[in-house]
């Protein structure tokens, strides 16, 4: 399919995003040409399915050379740090959206082994073959609503050198059989490498402070995330909502003051099966079970 002018409801979104803009940081606003170039390219990305500056081009049929839809991404003045926020505002604010769900999660983008152009790559755990990738990780917070669900803010995480240094060397230590009194201590964080709960926090921040108008109902995260100053700042942070994570199988709790892992627990008391619908329509059973328990190492009670 080949472009010629940008569809209307995007030139439309595309004013909107201006006038959000002006509305919030009246010194700061789109020119014509960076709207024009902004509707052209996200008509792009809908025809191609790709972000590729040699697709594009090769779509709208000489409208944009390669290097001058490079050029205007490189070297133009656009507001890009509130450009995500602003659209996400103009989203919420067509559908009608004043409420939702905030959900964490991470994921990893492979990279090639020979990339140095490339910012935040290094060197990543492959789950599927156990070996290693050069890559980039990004944390990504996405907003679930009875309507939509919309990606509100992301972020790339990059692990401090110095802590995994330390880290690589505490465990060839610790295999060699030193004990830890002679073993070097861990190195302070650098602020600088924030780590993926700190980044998931500042992401929290960012949509309350960027949509104080959206009531948050819960937020979810995964087990990577399930730490007591995680879960204390992001349920702090907008009110006391509650916060749903995982805890570890092996994690230990406290019932009627006796100490066990947490798979023990549910082992004696596995819950009940019932039917649920996913969203989209889809039916299917699962074993749902709650209790009230002693979480040891949050020092605190959970649901």
């Amino acid at each position: 399919m080949l472009i010629t002018e940008p569809l209307p409801f995007i030139r439309d979104f595309i004013d909107q995003l201006n006038m959000a803009i002006q509305a919030h940081f009246p010194d700061k606003q789109l020119s014509r040409a960076q709207r024009y170039w902004l509707s052209f390219s996200v008509m792009a990305v809908i025809v191609t399915n790709s972000v590729c500056w040699a697709r594009f081009s090769k779509a709208g049929i000489g409208h944009y050379s390669i290097a001058a839809l490079s050029w205007i991404f490189r070297k133009s003045k656009i507001p890009w740090q509130i450009l995500l926020q602003m659209s996400v505002g103009v989203i919420l604010s067509r559908h009608g959206i004043r409420e939702g769900y905030l959900s964490i999660d991470d994921t990893d983008k492979r990279r090639s082994k020979s990339t140095k152009r490339i910012a935040f790559v290094h060197k990543i755990k492959h789950k599927p073959s156990g070996g290693y990738i050069m890559g980039q990780s990004l944390v990504f917070l996405v907003l679930v609503t009875p309507k939509i669900t919309v990606p509100v803010g992301f972020a790339f995480h990059m692990p401090d050198p110095a802590w995994r240094a330390w880290e690589k060397n505490d465990k060839r230590l610790k295999k060699q059989g030193v004990p830890k009194s002679l073993r070097p201590t861990k190195p302070p964080r650098d602020p600088n490498y924030p780590t993926m709960p700190r980044i998931a926090l500042s992401l929290l921040c960012q949509f309350k402070s960027a949509h104080p108008q959206i009531r948050v109902r819960c937020v979810l995260a995964d087990a990577l995330y399930c730490m007591g100053e995680f879960l204390d700042q992001a349920s702090n942070l907008f009110g006391g909502v509650q916060v749903i994570s995982q805890i570890r199988r092996n994690q230990l709790i406290r019932y009627k003051n006796r100490k066990m892992p947490v798979e023990d627990y549910f082992a004696k008391f596995p819950g009940t099966l019932q039917n649920i619908r996913i969203r989209g329509g889809e039916t299917m059973k699962v074993n749902i079970g709650s209790a009230r328990l002693h979480v040891c190492a949050h020092g605190k009670n959970v649901l």
